[in-house]
């Protein structure tokens, strides 16, 4: 044992950059640097509604990759949060909009997308599997239709227009480039904190409830109260998603919680990866750019026959999304040579 503790006292200690390593460094030095050769278009369309998606489409891969939980409502709780904006702040839509400052507005609305999320948590631990998915997907439909058909509140069909992203330090948070460092900012948070907890001790109880939850509880954990804080968490992260993406589009209406959009983020979940943290951001680059240049390629009516087809193929191909592709490429790229030496 003390010759096992003097190794490990010997043993070097790895500094943050070593711990990151040359992916996340170069990944993040091209991100900063790309406004430099990025129109605004680029900016704004690509970048920051990429971002935007991959936050949403992070929260979900916590619920399914760490909690085995896969929940088709992560876009109705960024509805919460974009609607909050809108009633608590300015819109021109004649309806409510108590005028609360920025700064008040958007903590309330993440703080109402994150206690929604437990509360749709809360209904839906009880069940797994496919059951978790319909009753998160019932939830869903029937958010949709009630804001769709509630005028008191949520203005129905047409929803709230002209709601502005706030302007402070004399920056207007809405400009292409500040948009996009704001996305990428949250981004940036949002992949940290679920890369670092997931290796906390709340992290790894969490994935273990997954693994086998009758064994975590009869070991004394209480199952069902780690999945609701799962859910409140994942609901921050798309609580924040939601205000930005109604900063990012100055309304808010039914469609943008509709299930057509729910499924996009399981879409977006699963090409990335479900079990890395990074993958919904490069699946929410894959779609975006699709929904961007390829609709008009192959027509709108052709758009969702071509979605489908790509996620059938990297599926069939790599279960494990994007990520676990170049996860099965990259050792054969780092092989050895088998010819022999001069």
């Amino acid at each position: 044992m003390s010759l096992t503790l003097a190794a490990d006292a010997r043993a070097p200690q790895q500094t943050w950059l070593e711990k990151l390593g040359p992916g996340h460094i170069i990944l993040a030095v091209a991100l900063v640097l790309y406004p430099l050769v990025a129109s605004d278009f680029f900016l704004t369309q690509i970048g920051g509604y990429s971002l935007i998606f991959g936050m949403l489409a992070l929260s979900l891969m916590m619920l399914a990759g760490y909690g085995g939980m896969v929940s088709l409502a992560q876009i109705t709780v960024a509805g919460i949060a974009a609607y909050a904006i809108a009633i608590l702040g300015n819109n021109n839509s004649n309806v409510l909009g108590f005028g609360w400052p920025w700064w008040l507005a958007a903590p309330f609305a993440v703080m109402a997308a994150a206690v929604a999320s437990a509360l749709i948590g809360w209904i839906s631990v009880r069940t797994e599997g496919i059951y978790t998915i319909m009753i998160t997907l019932a939830i869903a439909t029937a958010t949709y239709y009630f804001a769709q058909q509630n005028y008191a509140i949520f203005n129905g069909h047409s929803g709230y227009a002209g709601i502005h992203a706030p302007s402070f330090w004399g920056i207007n948070w809405r400009d292409p480039k500040a948009f996009y460092y704001l996305c990428l900012g949250f981004a940036v948070l949002s992949y940290a904190a679920i890369f670092y907890g997931s290796r906390s001790t709340f992290g790894l109880t969490l994935q273990a409830i997954r693994d086998n939850p009758r064994r975590m509880r009869a070991l004394g954990y209480d199952v069902t109260a780690h999945k609701v804080f799962a859910w409140f968490l994942a609901g921050i992260i798309a609580g924040l998603a939601g205000v930005l993406l109604v900063w990012f589009n100055g309304r808010v209406s039914p469609g943008t919680i509709g299930v057509d959009a729910a499924l996009d983020v399981l879409i977006i979940a699963v090409i990335g990866g479900l079990r890395h943290p990074i993958g919904p951001f490069f699946g929410a680059l894959v779609v975006v750019l699709m929904q961007t240049f390829a609709i008009d390629i192959v027509g709108a009516e052709r758009f969702n026959t071509l979605i489908g087809l790509v996620f059938l193929v990297i599926v069939f191909v790599s279960p494990d999304g994007i990520l676990g592709l170049w996860g099965r490429i990259k050792p054969h790229l780092a092989q050895e040579s088998l010819r022999p030496g001069p």
